[in-house]
């Protein structure tokens, strides 16, 4: 039988998780075996299930119980399901982006990066990327655009923030992904594991990003800097290649979720 516990009172504590910890608290640094994140909507739900995300406790509307929450509620026997009148659940901010379901969760140990390159071809690398709209929004691209694994470095945004996984759509659960190891300069563990890399930087003595020897590159990662101020100088000069987008009508350049689409449909084609 679901063990479905009802909520009238938006300062319950079984709220807590879903309402009042910010992200810092749910990672639990102090104890990373505790550590929790949150996966909103019944698709992202589900995508993190299949991946083998461990969970805690749902939080849904009433109605939900029996109707499209009750798959995943089957597949979590014994997990708390907190339910709500949506009266309550409105207090919680952008509680109407979730489909009307939360679900608290273990975080995953982490692959190490050896790990996640083992076996591909493509990767998408992240240097500093902060805002996690554009770091969910990169991993739905490379999911879809034929990248295989995504690597990213430790000052960046975590793929796991709410708002992160939410616009990834569940993908950050579907694609493989690591944080670089410390001790080793990046672009070196790139190099070590085979791969050359591609540098997306506005400069005049760039690839165009058609051109044919990346496509013909056997092991490529395509390297994508932060908001702003886009890649650091000595990135650009550690990776093999500087690549650019062609563009009109005098724009100089595209937010990095956007030329990472572009830069993943055109490199994610293998020769």
């Amino acid at each position: 039988m679901p063990n479905i516990i009802e909520i009238r009172d938006f300062s319950a504590p079984e709220l807590d998780v879903y309402a009042r910890l910010t992200e810092n608290q749910l990672v639990c640094r102090r104890d990373p075996s505790q550590a929790l994140f949150i996966a909103e909507s019944p698709v992202v739900i589900e995508r993190a299930l299949d991946a083998g995300c461990a969970p805690v406790s749902f939080l849904m509307e009433t109605k939900h119980a029996s109707g499209k929450g009750r798959p995943l509620i089957a597949r979590c026997p014994g997990i708390p399901v907190y339910t709500a009148p949506l009266e309550v659940l409105t207090q919680l901010t952008g509680f109407h982006l979730t489909r009307g379901m939360l679900c608290a969760m273990r975080r995953p140990a982490l692959p190490s990066a050896e790990e996640v390159c083992r076996g591909a071809r493509r990767l998408a690398v992240l240097e500093n990327v902060m805002n996690p709209t554009n770091i969910g929004a990169i991993f739905r691209s490379a999911a879809a655009l034929g990248m295989d694994a995504l690597l990213l470095t430790d000052e960046g945004s975590d793929p796991l923030y709410r708002r992160a996984i939410r616009v990834s759509m569940g993908t950050v659960f579907q694609l493989p992904w690591a944080y670089f190891p410390s001790g080793e300069p990046w672009t070196q563990t790139l190099r070590r594991l085979g791969f050359r890399t591609a540098a997306m930087a506005l400069k005049e003595d760039s690839l165009r990003l058609d051109d044919p020897r990346l496509r013909e590159c056997e092991k490529l990662a395509v390297v994508l800097g932060t908001e702003g101020d886009g890649l650091a100088a000595s990135t650009i000069a550690d990776c093999d290649w500087t690549v650019r987008i062609p563009m009109a009508h005098g724009v100089d350049s595209l937010n990095v979720a956007a030329a990472s689409a572009v830069a993943f449909w055109e490199l994610g084609k293998r020769a």
